[in-house]
């Protein structure tokens, strides 16, 4: 009786293995009554797309929106089911082939309405992935390449605006991670590394949410290195932009406690800071 039981289960196991394999089959090569999907016209086929999406089946709808591109190459509907395929995907998180549908609907649909649309759809999925601070920003950089054309190309869009405010917090988190790099050799005396950091902050992302700290890193980092003209002219500026600040307060607690003051010194960067973006001396 026990072998037979086995045997007996291992028969429905394998019953269910293949009705599982014959629903996804139904599921996705053919369409309501069991007819192949080519059978359907193409928008019955975006109305299935449709109906996966309203039911949250991101992965379907994006199957379904694809299948009209290649059952229905070149018309009105393959061009609807491509933008719409790149947002089930998206929707899906399945960012890579968002990306390369909405690079198609632009490659091949570049004067449409939905352009700009493909451009952002594009651009929030390497946005969308931006990572925690202290990982690999390669995919902020691509965000900001992304986001600055739809910018660019598409002014006048619905997207420009959302895409200007997602390019900014991405610069911010870009200054973010110099940020954390700075602090982390600080921490370990490394000051001559710390100060490379906090420069970077300084002169490329001025203005981000972390200049002011930059600047008072910068006093800690060159006080600690006795380059008391640098770290004065760091104080200076921090004054002139952020007096109302604690970050310009604990600077120049720093400084006077070192019987120092804010001023500016010329013959260093932070001079040349100083004389171009506050006094507008570019030459």
């Amino acid at each position: 009786m026990a072998g037979g039981s086995r045997k007996f289960l291992v028969g429905v196991a394998l019953a269910v293995f293949a009705l599982a394999g014959c629903s996804e089959l139904q599921r996705k090569d053919v369409g309501p009554g069991g007819q192949p999907l080519d059978a359907f016209t193409a928008k019955q086929i975006f109305e299935r797309g449709e109906f996966e999406l309203e039911a949250k089946d991101h992965e379907d709808a994006a199957f379904y929106f694809g299948e009209i591109e290649r059952l229905y190459p070149y018309s009105e509907w393959a061009k609807r089911g491509l933008i719409m395929q790149a947002y089930a995907f998206h929707q899906d998180k399945d960012y890579e082939n968002a990306r390369s549908a909405a690079q198609r609907f632009i490659d091949f649909y570049p004067a449409d309405d939905d352009a700009a649309y493909a451009a952002y759809l594009l651009a929030l999925s390497y946005y969308d992935q931006i990572e925690l601070v202290g990982r690999d920003q390669g995919l902020t950089f691509q965000a900001l390449q992304s986001l600055r054309a739809v910018i660019e190309r598409y002014p006048d869009s619905e997207y420009a605006r959302s895409s200007i405010l997602k390019f900014d917090l991405a610069f911010d988190h870009l200054a973010g991670k110099e940020m954390e790099i700075g602090r982390y050799y600080l921490k370990r005396d490394h000051f001559g590394a710390a100060i490379n950091r906090f420069r970077v902050v300084v002169e490329d992302f001025q203005t981000t949410t972390h200049t002011a700290e930059a600047l008072y890193r910068l006093i800690e980092g060159y006080l600690s290195l006795g380059l008391t003209e640098e770290a004065q002219t760091a104080g200076a500026i921090l004054g002139h932009n952020y007096q109302s600040t604690d970050w310009y307060e604990d600077g120049y607690n720093l400084l006077t406690g070192r019987g120092l003051e804010p001023r500016v010194f010329d013959g260093n960067w932070l001079g040349a800071v100083y004389r171009q973006v506050l006094k507008g001396e570019w030459l």
